[in-house]
């Protein structure tokens, strides 16, 4: 067993894959003071906004607004997620430095979420890669589903492998992995990073859990065990899955912090600040945090 990282970035993925699947349209000038409340924390990656379909995301529609008004702060980058020619169009316009794509290992949820098989889902993104090659724009790349499908259910590792090498190969600068309705468990991460790793470099991997079963800090510790040191979270734990039925948020910004602060793991992210923004959006969504790490917190002050 590799020894851990000595740091780890954190990539907030809050007012993105956290808000979008909040039933209430957060006001912009909301997400703009949430965006820059966690840009004052030490973050290096917060997640701005998704250039998609207003019809289908309402709660993303005023992405160019939002991208417009943040403080954007030296050294922290704001990406965004295009999932099309058309929304990389937009992403142009609003003058955006990183894009983020995304596909799935599992057939049927990509057809479910965005209507196309996955290799088709891999042919959109060409041009948006091309595009965003020629105008000097960093793409990430996100896989769905990588330890298990609301209608596939457990997906082989050789599929996510499959996903990630082909986003790789096309210019991704890194894959972020995506449990995207937390099933799965320490065991089944290990097997599947170890697959994905026989093609792409750990550093050039992320991980995204989700908390559905409570398993989201015991998977992101294999993670680190198999050399990973980027994390997806968001704050408060932020989100679920519109497609995967009683998914609840993302693993919480401050639990990953409280977690790897205990392992001697630098962060550069002071989970105060993250607590603070974590409380600010709660209050405008009228609901309490999911963190354990922010409830334990605010008892103590």
């Amino acid at each position: 067993m590799s020894a851990y990282p000595k740091s780890v970035r954190i990539v907030e993925v809050g007012p993105r894959d956290g808000l979008q699947n909040e039933l209430m349209v957060v006001p912009t000038d909301k997400k703009v003071q949430f965006i820059d409340m966690l840009s004052e924390s030490g973050l290096q990656t917060i997640e701005a906004g998704a250039f998609v379909s207003p019809k289908w995301v309402p709660q993303m529609a005023d992405t160019d607004k939002v991208y417009a008004a943040i403080n954007k702060k030296a050294g922290v980058s704001y990406p965004v997620l295009v999932p099309n020619e058309r929304g990389m169009e937009s992403a142009l316009k609003a003058g955006v430095k990183e894009i983020a794509v995304f596909a799935a290992a599992s057939e049927t949820f990509s057809k479910k979420n965005i209507n196309c098989s996955m290799d088709e889902s891999l042919d959109r993104f060409r041009p948006v890669m091309e595009t965003a090659k020629r105008n000097g724009i960093k793409v990430r790349g996100y896989v769905s589903c990588v330890l298990g499908c609301p209608y596939e259910g457990e997906i082989k590792p050789e599929a996510v492998a499959k996903t990630a090498t082909a986003l790789h190969d096309m210019g991704c600068y890194e894959i972020s992995l995506g449990d995207t309705i937390g099933t799965g468990t320490p065991v089944k991460t290990r097997t599947m990073l170890q697959e994905v790793k026989k093609d792409i470099s750990p550093a050039a991997l992320a991980v995204h859990f989700h908390d559905t079963y409570g398993q989201a800090l015991a998977n992101i510790l294999v993670a680190l065990e198999e050399g990973i040191a980027v994390v997806d979270s968001a704050t408060s734990g932020l989100g679920g899955c519109p497609y995967a039925q009683g998914a609840s948020g993302n693993v919480a910004t401050e639990d990953v912090l409280y977690m790897l602060g205990g392992m001697g793991i630098a962060t550069g992210v002071d989970i105060a600040k993250i607590a603070a923004a974590g409380r600010f959006i709660g209050e405008t969504l009228g609901h309490a945090t999911s963190s354990k790490a922010a409830k334990a917190l605010a008892a103590k002050a």
